[in-house]
């Protein structure tokens, strides 16, 4: 891939491992080359022969693209040769409940498996944000109660936000189920006005996405923002101006959310203790919180990693290139739409809002180098 340098005075180290296999032998493949990025880590300064948590996605029911087993194993034992005491972690006890239908044991990764939040996900540290109806979060207490983190997260499409990836793995994986139902609160940008609504249905019918529903026997219209790639069509199609553009909410406000809340949770982690991973391989379309799994939509890039955030996930999504978009890989009837970048064509959401929101907010810079690992 193509190595982007600059000129900033603040630059952040971004390791890089191809996918791509030049020899048939396990040291050039992408595991083999995992370890060896690993090995660019100070390992030990960030253990510091402690118990802390690698946190990433488990999963759930069908979904087979989360990170697979052998990567897991490969950083576990790589934490243990650093003398660490690492733990897997998963914010949902349901979903560490399950982990092992998709190949999360404790002998396939090397370590324990346990819920951040304890088996009823009670134990939560309150952090104020003060970020509209986001008035405060509640951090799980295996998180924050850890004196280093490692940040594992699968690179995927995501319907909210255009891009989930190592930003999305903290704000919404770190919390409990009222802060992750508050941040997609934040979700907007067509309002509707009942009192205007004749329910002709023509909404529903002008939106390729499925995103808006109608009840007329409830009289009651809704829209799954997930889905909305605010192409205004609904808005045009209504012919009683019951539904309204509001450009000053929608999706932005989520990523801020999102931004804010990553914020609170990694504050008390210093930079080297601290360290965050992305694996960009069956890169799909949506979240691996649906429980099933979908084509990829661009080839396997690889991992990155690095300790700061913001050049990571700056340099993964400059990694995603429209041009290596594979046909046939959305669902049926969905179709690219406008935007700059691939995720956005396919979800109306621009990616990079989100990064630019943690940068504003001092989680790292979005300037990075590569140093690929050969």
């Amino acid at each position: 891939m193509p190595i982007k340098s600059s000129s900033a005075k603040n630059v952040s180290t971004v390791y890089y491992a191809s996918a791509a296999v030049n020899e048939a032998d396990s040291k050039a493949s992408l595991p083999g080359k995992f370890k060896r990025l690993l090995a660019n880590f100070d390992l030990e300064k960030l253990a510091q022969g402690a118990c802390f948590p690698i946190k990433f996605h488990l999963g759930g029911d069908l979904g087979y693209t989360t990170i697979h087993p052998v990567f897991v194993r490969i950083l576990v034992d790589a934490v243990k040769n650093a003398k660490g005491k690492p733990f897997i972690t998963e914010g949902s006890f349901r979903e560490v409940s399950s982990a092992h239908t998709r190949g999360y044991t404790q002998e396939t990764v090397g370590c324990p498996i346990i819920s951040a939040g304890g088996p009823f996900n009670s134990h939560i540290i309150r952090k104020e944000i003060g970020y509209r109806s986001l008035d405060h979060v509640n951090v799980y207490g295996a998180i924050n109660d850890a004196p280093a983190l490692i940040n594992f997260s699968h690179v995927k499409g995501h319907g909210a936000c255009g891009y989930g990836g190592a930003c999305k793995n903290i704000a919404m994986g770190c919390v409990d189920q009222q802060t992750r139902g508050k941040i997609h609160a934040l979700e907007g940008g067509i309002g509707w006005q009942k009192a205007k609504c004749i329910f002709c249905g023509k909404c529903v019918k002008a939106c390729d996405r499925n995103a808006i529903s109608m009840d007329k026997a409830e009289k009651k219209v809704s829209i799954f923002f997930h889905n909305c790639r605010y192409c205004r069509h609904c808005v045009s199609a209504c012919p009683k101006q019951a539904l309204t553009m509001d450009d000053s909410s929608g999706y932005f406000h989520f990523q801020e959310g999102m931004a804010r809340t990553t914020k609170a949770v990694l504050e008390k982690f210093t930079p080297e203790r601290q360290l965050h991973i992305n694996v960009l391989v069956s890169i799909t379309m949506f979240c691996d919180c649906w429980g099933f799994s979908a084509p990829a939509i661009v080839p396997d890039i690889g991992i990155m990693a690095s300790h700061d955030m913001v050049a990571l996930e700056m340099a993964c999504l400059d990694a995603i290139k429209s041009e290596n978009f594979i046909k046939g890989s959305l669902l049926k009837n969905w179709k690219l739409c406008e935007g700059k970048h691939l995720l956005e064509k396919i979800h109306g959401k621009d990616p990079f809002v989100q990064v630019k929101a943690l940068e504003k907010h001092k989680v790292g810079t979005s300037n990075y180098k590569i140093v690929e690992v050969s």
